[in-house]
């Protein structure tokens, strides 16, 4: 049976697909509300389709299925799925490392430590955490609240009660209870247990108030060095909670969900937060194989959370609303107050986590990551061809004086110096940026036309309307306005005009083509005041000896070599200017500045 035949036959109910190959390889793996109308729309005429997914369908040479009850479970069905059998076309998740856990032990008389190996063989794990040194800091805790056992002994009853085991140097030091020994039953050592088994779920704020209770009633009966115990656990616990506290602790038990994306990929960051406490905070990348919506990307993003850290808690916040449906957990996008503040700090974790991963590229695979640039700044722009050829423009004066302009050519979002161009204004008098503007383009496009160099794939114009419009009027009278993207880069408020259209175009300050642009525009400036600065420095040091009659550009070398500046020759004698002139021109000279 043909794979459209099989699509015909889907049911209208909620399931995971799989698309084989000819060799029978599973090469995409995905989820539906509706399997049959969902799987319908990768066989619509391929124009209706991204060039990515295009190329994924015309490898497809099988279809397999299955049905689940609800959504939420086709939602982790297809997380366990792609993590299993790694289809080309998925996402990729990556998290970059292995974090550690806190694992308590199923054993005898458990014992708690850290480990980056997850084994299935009863034991509790908590975790993993992104921060090392917060997981020690809470074995550290343990440590100095209760005393727990760290050695490996295989204790079992029969071998305590025979005497098999000796105490260790922890319990002479009193860090142990030596339950090898007898000196703690084992319903007494899984209180302890229990008391941290509560502090790694959030319960800090209940183990403080049973602390304070117990230390309360031993003070009454004067049993106050059992108070005292009491009371240092709960100064120990009062310090760790105000470390850990980073919002109202009004807040009870709520996850946190983030995204950032970067060309079509997705940093995530997750937070599990309880009486004010974060517990929890996990980062992960999702490379995306074919293109993806953000709530998608976010759905999956959460099952894979749900599928590592258990059931979501009843309230779950997040900066837009994920594909999926997470029945009987409070889904929604917080506002204001403390809540948004949660929203925002997990954001950060986000764009922190992207900005490292495009640091390690661009150090690692600079030809990536330049490709990544182009093609997040074409995204960005809406351009139909890939910007690898910029340039950008600025016009430099002061009160009207040396008007320049100076041109800067990026490729592949990177400085070509060899390339840089400057121009003296020639037909514009005063100081006239959107005249200027319009000249200097004119004259730089009218010379690669007649020379048949390629034009650019994109125009940077620094300045607002007045000189982007201007700059658009000199494309038009060179007949290429449709042939070249052009965009002016205000500096105010960094916004970006586009033609034709009312309201600028706004980028997060963060984003990676707004600093390509800034950077263009930033080398453009540069390029101009450097240039500028250099026409006024030749005009102040060479304009007042060309002044004088009969000395020209020869003469005025002769005595910038000989006397270093204009100021030691109003000095020098006669003498001096006649050795460095002759006679006839010295007298001309000496004449002028000591009349």
């Amino acid at each position: 049976m043909e794979v459209r035949e099989k699509v015909e036959y889907l049911p209208h109910s909620p399931g995971v697909y799989r698309f084989l190959n000819e060799e029978g390889t599973v090469i995409y793996v995905g989820k539906a509300k509706d399997l049959k109308r969902r799987v319908s729309q990768y066989f619509r005429p391929p124009e209706s389709l991204d060039r990515k997914t295009r190329a994924m369908v015309s490898k497809i040479a099988d279809l397999m299925h299955t049905v689940v009850a609800s959504e939420e479970d086709a939602f982790l069905l297809e997380n366990n799925l792609i993590k299993e059998l790694q289809p080309r076309y998925n996402i990729l998740l990556k998290d970059g490392k292995t974090y550690p856990w806190i694992c308590i032990k199923n054993e005898p008389f458990p014992r708690v430590f850290l480990t980056r190996r997850f084994v299935k063989d009863g034991s509790r794990y908590f975790g993993p955490y992104s921060s090392a040194t917060y997981a020690h800091s809470l074995l550290y805790l343990f440590g100095a609240l209760y005393q727990l056992r760290d050695c490996k002994l295989a204790l079992n009853a029969e071998g305590i009660a025979a005497g098999k085991f000796k105490k260790c140097l922890n319990a002479h030091l009193g860090k142990c209870a030596a339950p090898c020994v007898g000196q703690i039953s084992e319903e007494a050592y899984n209180e302890q247990i229990d008391a941290v088994t509560a502090i790694l779920r959030g319960g800090v704020a209940q183990i403080i108030r049973e602390n304070k209770a117990a230390m309360e009633a031993a003070a009454a009966e004067l049993r106050f060095e059992e108070a005292n115990v009491y009371k240092e656990r709960v100064q120990l616990l009062e310090r760790h909670y105000a470390k850990s506290l980073v919002v109202s602790a009004s807040i009870d038990e709520v996850d946190v969900f983030s995204m950032v994306e970067e060309a079509g990929d997705a940093y995530c960051n997750f937070m599990r937060v309880k009486g004010g406490c974060i517990v929890q905070s996990f980062n992960m990348e999702l490379r995306s194989r074919i293109e993806e919506t953000p709530e998608r990307l976010l759905g999956l993003f959460m099952a894979e959370m749900v599928s590592r850290f258990g059931a979501l808690s009843k309230e779950v916040v997040v900066p837009f609303l994920p594909e999926g449906d997470f029945e009987g957990h409070n889904v929604h996008i917080p506002l204001k107050g403390d809540k948004a503040a949660l929203m925002e700090l997990s954001r950060r974790n986000a764009a922190a986590m992207k900005a490292d991963k495009l640091k390690q590229e661009e150090h690692l695979h600079p030809e990536e990551h330049q490709q990544r640039l182009v093609a997040v700044l074409q995204k960005d722009l809406g351009m139909d061809v890939a910007p690898r050829h910029m340039e950008c423009f600025d016009n430099s004066n002061i009160q009207g004086t040396n008007p320049v302009a100076s041109c800067v050519v990026f490729r592949d979002c990177k400085p070509s110096k060899k390339e840089y161009r400057h121009f003296k204004i020639k037909t514009v008098v005063g100081a006239n940026d959107f005249a200027s503007m319009k000249e200097v383009l004119n004259r730089r496009y009218s010379r690669m036309l007649a020379e048949g160099e390629d034009l650019p794939d994109l125009i940077v114009v620094d300045g607002g309307k007045g000189q982007l419009h201007s700059a658009l009027e000199a494309l038009q009278e060179l007949g290429i306005e449709d042939r070249i993207k052009i965009v002016g880069l205000a500096k105010r408020m960094e916004e970006i005009i586009v033609p034709g259209d009312p309201h600028p175009l706004f980028l997060d300050r963060n984003s990676s083509s707004l600093k390509v642009l800034m950077h263009i525009r930033d080398e453009a400036h540069r390029f101009g005041i450097t240039f500028h600065r250099s026409l006024r420095s030749k005009g102040q040091i060479h304009s007042e000896l060309l002044d004088i009659e009969g000395v020209g550009e020869a003469t005025e070398a002769k005595l910038i070599r000989r006397f270093k500046s204009v100021a030691r020759v109003k000095k020098a004698s006669l003498e001096d200017l006649t050795a460095a002139v002759g006679k006839k021109q010295a007298q001309i000279i000496y004449q002028h500045f000591n009349s």
